[in-house]
Parts: structure tokens; sequence; C-alpha cells
């Protein structure tokens, strides 16, 4: 077992790989950037390192210095988390050869991930059913040949594209050169990979996970599916498990999928195999060779830590469970709490001047902030995970509104508003949900009715919260002093004093 973990993330996922760590009695080294100098991360680890400046090239997907502070703190293994370097095959092998463990899959199972292209190919070998499509396209005649084989809507999607970057759907011939060319530009400026390809394009499906364990002794497991159907843009904004629309048969039979292609790339560690289900049939999209945001739900339902096995697994161990001791329990449903517009979905930064946290029975928070602590515009806007967990899909969409209810954040705007709409949505409720469902149901405008009728009711709960903790002039002039306080770049302030910030919400 390792003495010591870097954690090469922030934010939320940091603190959670950190925990597990401190359950396993292992010691954790944080990473930050000068835009994560007051991040809860970097207090709640064992020993902290600064990277570099707010761009991500120079701290987060710096290979080089966080190698270094692995080799500075002796840290045996280092955890990705997600994003960033998480399923970076180049990373991968240089821990490798810096004799550090790389918390994840080997780099020939992050390439065969990364490649939509190539991981597409290797399930077919498996016998796992994929999206009728084209090999990759040298063309737009190619690409005009396999749209007319298949028949329109199409989509032309960039190998190594992720978050929807990449993805174009065409409906016709007309469109085709443009969203041809568009997608390789895209593939290659965010993923330095040109390849493009094209598959059908399913108008309504659903959007359903497995998540898969796997050690290095040959043994592979599933731990049932996550239902992640409810996106904008291609980004998951709600996800449950289990999903609504399989019984145990389907589910037995789709996790046979994913163990099958586990086993034929070789994959270790923890993984998804997500797939599009439409119309009775389900079809193979990709592989993220990762832990997920979504990770949670299925801990909740399974009751299995999920980043404890990654790290046992990491260093060795064998799989403590067997497929049939893997058991489903009841209903668990993650929001995504963003800094952003509820109705267009655009980023927010800002400082967080007053932060309440829901509680109670059945609900989790998974975060990275504090109160005072401002979100950054160079990182992505997600500032927590609310988990609600229920016996049965309704008590967990009941619980799931009750937390929201309580959810209290000043200072930034969030998508509260948003999960509240769908949470009260009846189709939403039936669970008649889609690819497709924000658009179709209008959300939006439900989002703007909401925020008109709770405005009053939050103000009151916000002047009642306010009451017991710190205003936001208090704070703000904490914040002040703390800037005053600090030489440029050196960061070297008393951790006790952070700590007495940190506790300022609570």
């Amino acid at each position: 077992m390792f003495s010591k973990i870097l954690v090469a993330n922030r934010g939320e996922i940091a603190v959670r790989v950190m925990r597990a760590c401190r359950e396993l009695g292992i010691e954790s080294v944080a990473v930050y950037s000068s835009a994560d100098k007051r991040a809860f991360h970097r207090v709640y680890a064992d020993e902290c390192y600064y990277i570099g400046k707010a761009d991500p090239r120079s701290s987060y997907l710096n290979i080089d210095k966080i190698l270094e502070v692995a080799k500075k703190s002796g840290a045996e293994a280092i955890h990705p988390g997600y994003g960033f370097l998480a399923e970076n095959a180049e990373f991968a092998e240089r821990c490798e050869e810096e004799g550090v463990v790389f918390i994840g899959p080997s780099p020939e199972v992050l390439r065969i991930a990364g490649s939509k292209v190539r991981s597409r190919e290797m399930m077919q070998k498996a016998g796992v059913p994929v999206i009728p499509g084209s090999p990759r396209l040298e063309s737009v005649d190619e690409a005009r040949e396999w749209a007319e084989r298949i028949g329109y809507p199409v989509a032309i999607k960039a190998s190594g594209g992720g978050g929807g970057i990449g993805i174009a759907v065409v409906n016709s011939q007309e469109e085709l050169e443009d969203a041809f060319r568009k997608s390789r530009k895209l593939g290659e400026r965010y993923f330095r990979d040109s390849t493009v390809y094209l598959e059908k394009y399913l108008e309504r499906p659903r959007h359903i996970e497995v998540q898969i364990l796997a050690d290095h002794h040959g043994n592979v497991i599933h731990l049932g599916e996550r239902e992640c159907s409810i996106q904008r843009r291609h980004q998951k904004l709600i996800e449950e498990a289990p999903s609504p629309a399989l019984n145990d048969e389907m589910r037995e039979g789709l996790g046979r999928l994913a163990v099958k292609g586990a086993k034929e790339i070789g994959y270790t560690n923890a993984g998804t195999f997500e797939f599009l289900y439409e119309n009775g049939n389900f079809y193979f999209l990709e592989i993220n060779s990762r832990l997920q945001v979504e990770h949670t739900i299925t801990e909740v339902v399974t009751g299995i830590d999920i980043v404890k096995y990654q790290i046992l697994i990491a260093s060795g161990e064998e799989l403590r469970h067997r497929q049939e001791d893997v058991k489903i329990r009841g209903h668990a449903i993650e929001c995504r709490i963003n800094a952003e517009d509820p109705v267009n979905f655009h980023p927010r930064s800002g400082r967080i001047v007053h932060y309440r946290s829901p509680g109670g029975v059945g609900v989790r928070v998974d975060s990275g902030i504090h109160m005072g602590y401002r979100i950054p515009e160079e990182y992505d806007s997600m500032i927590s995970k609310l988990i609600a967990y229920g016996e049965t899909r309704e008590e967990a969409i009941a619980r799931m509104r009750r937390a929201l209810y309580e959810y209290i954040i000043e200072g930034v705007e969030t998508n509260i508003p948003f999960h509240v709409a769908v949470m009260n949505d009846e189709e939403y409720v039936r669970g008649n949900i889609h690819t497709k469902f924000v658009e179709e149901r209008n959300i939006a405008e439900k989002v703007k009715e909401y925020m008109a009728a709770f405005r009053p009711i939050k103000a009151r709960l916000d002047e009642i919260f306010r009451e017991r903790d710190f205003s936001r002039e208090e704070i703000s002039a904490i914040v002040t002093a703390i800037d005053l306080y600090e030489e440029e770049e050196e960061y070297k302030i008393e951790e006790r004093i952070w700590r007495a910030i940190f506790s300022l919400g609570a």
C-alpha cells in the first residue's frame, strides 16, 4: 500500500480523493495554482505545493512541474482526478518513467479510449454493438458517401473529442462540408487530433453508462448503470442510478457488455463504458478512462467506495467484490451545482459571500469551496455536487427538492433554479427523459417562473442565515487584509489563519 499520494487536481475532486487517502491512512499532497491560493484542497491535504500561474498549462497541465513535486514530496503515486491530465497517455508514461504509479489505466488503454474511432473498432471486435457509422474519414467526398449510405441526420465527430467538442449534427448534404471542416479544426485545436468519423444521429436517445472496476489479476466487475440524459450542449447536468428505463434483465445484459469491452482492451482500474439507448437497443458510445464526476451516485446505491478501489487496484490488490456481491439498493440522484446563469448556462465567476449547504437524511454534498472563496474564471465553473438518496426514485426526488430549497449560495449566480425546475417537471418525475429533454420541455421558461416566485423566500432565508454569520463587509475586509499580508507568488500565509477563514461558514 502507498504511504503518500499526490493529487494532481483541484476543487471538490481533489478533496474527494484526499478523503479516501485519509481513511486508508495515506498522506496526501496537494498542488495549487495562483487562482487557488485560498482553495480548500490545499489546506485539507497533509502537504501542499504551489505549481504556477492560473493558466492550466502553467499549473495543472504542467507535467514536469507535477512530477517535480511528486519527487520532492516523496509521493509514490499520483491520482489525476478527472479532467486536466486524467486521460493523458503521455502523463501516464512519464509517471512510469519516473517510478511513480499512475492511478488509472495503462498508457495504451488511455490511447484506445482517447480515440473514438479506435475504441469503436475494438468494441466491434468484442461483439459490443456500436452506432452505425464510418471508419476514420479522409475527405469530404468520403463523408458524403457514408452519409448517403447511413441516411441523414448524421453526426460528424472528432475522434479525440469530449464534452461535446467537435460534434456537428448534419441534416442534409448541403451542411456536410462545413461540418466536416469544423469538426477537424476543433479536433486539432483541442485534442491535437484532426481525425473525424461519422455516425447515425440518434435524435432522442437516453444516455446510459456502466461503471466498471478491473484489477491487474484479470478480474472485472460492473457496479450497475447511471442515467445521464439530462444534458445541455452534450454536457451532463443531472445523473441518477439506477436508470428508470431498465429492468433487472436489461441491466445485467448491459453490464455484461461493458465487462466484455473492458476485457477486450485490457482495462484496469475504474472506468465507464457509455451507451446510447433508443427503441430497445443499446449502442456503445465511448469509454471514459477515469473517475467520473457522477461516480458518487453509484457509491451511494452500492455502498462501494470507488476512489478507495482505484488506490487499492493501483497498489496491486485484487478486487474484494465478485459480481454477485454487487447489490443495487434504492435510488440516487446527483445535481451538478455550477456557477452559471441558470437560463442560458453562461459561466459566472465571483466571490462567495455567504454559503449554507444542505444536510439531513439521504443528502451528500461534495464540494471544494468555502465562504469568501472566489470562483476563478480559468477553470470549470462547478461549485459542488449535490446527491440525494431514497429507498425509491420518488423519495430521492423529494429529498433533492428539499436539499435544493436549503442550499444557499450568495455572491455568484448558480444553476440551482434549473435543478429545481427539472425536479418539479412532471415528465422528469415520470422518468420520461432523453438527451433533448431540456430543450423539448422548455426548461428555461420554467426556470424564469421559478426564480420570480422563489425570490422573496430566498431573500428571507438569506436574512436568517446572515444573522448568524459574518456579513458581506466583514468577509470582504478579512479577504482584503489577507491580500495585503501575502507577498506576490509566495502564498506563505499561516495555515491556522486559513483554517479560521474556512470555518466562517460552518
